[in-house]
């Protein structure tokens, strides 16, 4: 699926194409300085309260109208959604450009490094943060990059989010009624800049309680009902990791017990199952809540199953405007383009439920979640392009 037409052999290597690129160069000292500067604010899951001010800053700034919900209260965090409008000189539709404000830990005392070949890491004992600053600087950068050139442009929407790194808390609250674009580009996908993911799993979290009954582990075992044993026989029956092309399943923890003399009265699993069928993974849980009761009733203990679905599966068109219209901004800028599948979430999940067409843009960001995470220069200054062609 991967769209490498070159500029020159399709006609956009044009003298208007040249002198637009040309007024929309990018500023690379100040996007650096940004990057390090929102690295180095500390931002984890609903705590995001220094970083939201200072997008705050920065969008009145650039013009736009800003306003904060009420996020925090639904979730006892300290800040909220942030979301801002630009008003366009094009007549027409608009563009949401969408980036998440929190991190994953290790994400306290983050440093950015600047290495000699353009290449951005953290200091080794924590993340980088790439995840999502990478997105957040390059939506600032492009935007910036239009509004200095005097270049007409869309109206432009950016939400940035909190808590979307544990299952897109963030967005799950956000009033979609005061968007009014209906395509959105959510920059949240490593590799390099180019890359689409135009469908995402469904994920079903779920958590199991298996209720024995306690008695003396020497004196009189065979009073009590080992719900640790009950649990293992259970998980034992169920196949886990990949079930097939398009499913996943993982049970990740399993605790209970009260002492080692003690016939254990209790045990607890949690695990998540992901599909890019919606179905598939309500029937992959119910088939593990008979495994889970069938095992139980033979043993005379007592099974509870919890499940939330986090996360809903979509899968965008090719044809869609919105991919159209990203494959052409690549082709005019020279980026190879390659549209792909995620099997992880992100708040372009959630902008689909809403009637949002919106597809998830690689920033630029590599080994995420880990403490290698790292980023290059050339790569931010290539999503920041990317941007300010977006909305134009």
């Amino acid at each position: 699926m991967e769209n490498t037409k070159n500029q020159k052999k399709n006609g956009v290597n044009t003298a208007t194409d040249q002198k637009t690129k040309t007024a929309l160069s990018v500023n690379r000292q100040r996007l650096c300085e940004e990057f390090a500067e929102f690295v180095a604010i500390n931002s984890v899951s609903f705590a995001e309260r220094q970083l939201a001010d200072r997008l705050k800053q920065k969008l009145l700034a650039l013009g736009f109208d800003v306003r904060e919900d009420h996020a925090a209260d639904h979730y006892g965090g300290n800040a909220g959604n942030v979301y801002g409008y630009l008003k366009g000189t094009i007549p027409g539709p608009g563009v949401l450009l969408s980036a998440h404000m929190d991190t994953v830990q290790p994400g306290i005392g983050k440093k950015a490094i600047f290495v000699g070949d353009g290449t951005i890491t953290s200091a080794g004992d924590t993340i980088l943060g790439a995840d999502d600053v990478t997105g957040i600087v390059e939506i600032l950068e492009g935007i910036r990059c239009v509004c200095e050139s005097g270049l007409p442009h869309r109206d432009v929407e950016v939400l940035f989010p909190i808590a979307e790194e544990v299952y897109i808390k963030g967005t799950q609250v956000f009033d979609f009624g005061q968007i009014h674009a209906r395509e959105a580009y959510v920059l949240d996908l490593s590799g390099p800049i180019g890359t689409a993911a135009l469908q995402a799993p469904t994920l079903i979290s779920f958590t199991v309680t298996v209720t024995g009954k306690a008695a003396h582990a020497g004196f009189n075992p065979e009073d009590g009902i080992h719900a640790v044993w009950v649990m293992c026989r259970a998980v034992s029956e169920i196949m886990q990791g990949r079930i097939d092309e398009e499913t996943t399943l993982n049970i990740g923890t399993i605790s209970g017990g009260e002492a080692s003399n003690i016939v254990p009265s209790s045990c607890v699993c949690k695990g998540e199952i992901r599909s890019y069928r919606h179905e598939k993974a309500l029937d992959l849980l119910e088939q593990i809540r008979q495994t889970f009761l069938k095992t139980a009733q033979a043993s005379e203990a007592t099974v509870q199953l919890e499940s939330k679905v986090d996360l809903m599966a979509y899968q965008v068109e090719e044809k869609a405007q919105t991919v159209r219209h990203f494959q052409n901004i690549c082709d005019r800028l020279g980026i190879p383009c390659k549209l792909t599948s995620t099997f992880g979430g992100s708040d372009n999940n959630n902008f689909l439920r809403h009637g949002i067409c919106g597809i998830v843009l690689s920033c630029g960001m590599y080994e995420p979640h880990t403490v290698r995470e790292y980023t290059k220069i050339q790569d931010l200054e290539c999503g920041a392009r990317l941007v300010a062609e977006l909305i134009r």
